[in-house]
């Protein structure tokens, strides 16, 4: 990899993951311009809207895992770069339902194609350190969701500006990553390299432990982002703001996983899972009982819990199961999107009739059981690993 420039590629890499990211906290902030007291959109209605966000991204996941080998790192981040810009300024002329679901399907794939081209490029260029480098590029994901709750809050709430300059300002770190990936030559994925077949690869996905993994990251991407994709209206009766506190919920993840590779050189993937999973567990029951600064508290709390859910799922795979590929990691980010994608409109539904501490409550029930399926992956891993240093 001596002609390939690992730095610009990842720094592109981190600009494309923030352009992802703000535009979770942008369409956080869109809820209450198309909702009851805006375009006059029900909160479950508006669940159905944002939901192609999430199985946008698992469409392009599941086609852009296997593509990846097939046409190239580059040309699936090229079509990222191109569909996140339709999207853009479809969502700039967007006015009704039908209209704000088109265009989040057309960011959703664009999110989609970024995680597809780019968690097996960061794999590749750091074989070594596959866990810590995954983590550090998965910053930029609670790093761009901070800075466009920032970003929602001072263009709408501080400024009084329109919300479609506050949706144009992604066209800044998207400029920004297309100028990095021009003319770069970008390495071949780890399967590629290692020489697996495709044979292989489709049948490595069928392993019961990976089957397991993709059944967990249904519920740990529910957790964490069907929680904060509506923290608007989860935290408008016991907040001022609630996209400060989105904001302060992925400063938290942001320094986390910063700091992964000591925390995951005293645990074990599997360990941080466990441990991930009863903090949010924790954090979401608090959510439900805390009002005004107690809700940081609580906020801290899931914060913690939800810091290592997503790149350590990925991580594991990368690292234990690395035979699956691209494709591996695929479909473990489109499982994830699409169970955010079915959560949404139930938790809107449970608002519209119940309320915010009511779906809280029930998407408490995902981390609860995710702590028993990891603390049963702790044990297993742990006797794996004793049979292969025996």
């Amino acid at each position: 990899m001596e002609s390939i420039n690992k730095n610009r590629l990842f720094l592109g890499s981190c600009l494309a993951l923030i352009t992802t990211a703000m535009t979770f906290a942008i369409r956080a902030r869109l809820e209450t311009v198309f909702g009851p007291e805006g375009v006059g959109l029900t909160l479950e209605q508006i669940g159905y809207a944002f939901a192609p966000a999430f199985f946008g991204f698992t469409i392009a996941m599941i086609i852009g895992g296997p593509l990846v080998d097939l046409l190239g790192i580059k040309k699936i981040t090229w079509m990222a770069f191109i569909t996140h810009a339709v999207g853009i300024v479809l969502t700039l002329m967007a006015d009704s339902m039908t209209s704000l679901f088109i265009a989040t399907l057309f960011i959703g794939i664009g999110n989609g194609f970024v995680e597809a081209a780019l968690n097996p490029m960061v794999a590749s260029m750091y074989p070594e350190e596959k866990t810590k480098m995954l983590n550090r590029f998965h910053v930029w994901f609670p790093g761009g969701i901070v800075i466009g709750a920032l970003v929602g809050w001072l263009v709408m709430d501080v400024m009084g500006l329109s919300w479609q300059i506050m949706v144009g300002t992604l066209f800044i770190p998207l400029v920004i990553y297309g100028a990095l990936f021009w003319g770069q030559k970008i390495p071949v994925t780890e399967r590629v390299q290692m020489g697996v077949s495709n044979k292989k690869m489709f049948s490595s996905v069928l392993k019961p432990l990976f089957l397991f993994m993709v059944a967990c990251m249904f519920l740990t991407a529910a957790s964490e982002l069907g929680t904060t994709q509506r923290i608007e209206s989860l935290l408008k009766e016991s907040v001022a703001k609630p996209l400060l506190v989105l904001a302060f919920i992925n400063g938290i993840m942001a320094l986390g996983r910063l700091f992964a590779g000591q925390v995951v050189h005293k645990l074990s993937p599997s360990g941080m899972l466990l441990y991930s999973a009863i903090f949010t567990f924790i954090g979401l029951w608090m959510l439900t009982v805390t009002s005004g600064g107690m809700v940081f508290v609580a906020a801290a709390v899931f914060a913690i819990g939800v810091t290592f859910f997503w790149p350590t799922m990925l991580g594991f795979v990368a690292e234990y199961l690395p035979e699956t590929g691209a494709l591996g990691l695929s479909i473990m980010g489109g499982a994830g999107m699409f169970s955010v994608s079915i959560v949404l409109p139930i938790m809107g539904n449970l608002m519209d009739n119940a309320d915010a501490s009511e779906a809280l409550r029930t998407m408490s029930i995902l981390p609860a059981i995710l702590i028993v399926a990891f603390l049963g992956l702790h044990i297993y891993m742990k006797k794996r690993n004793t049979k292969v240093e025996a």
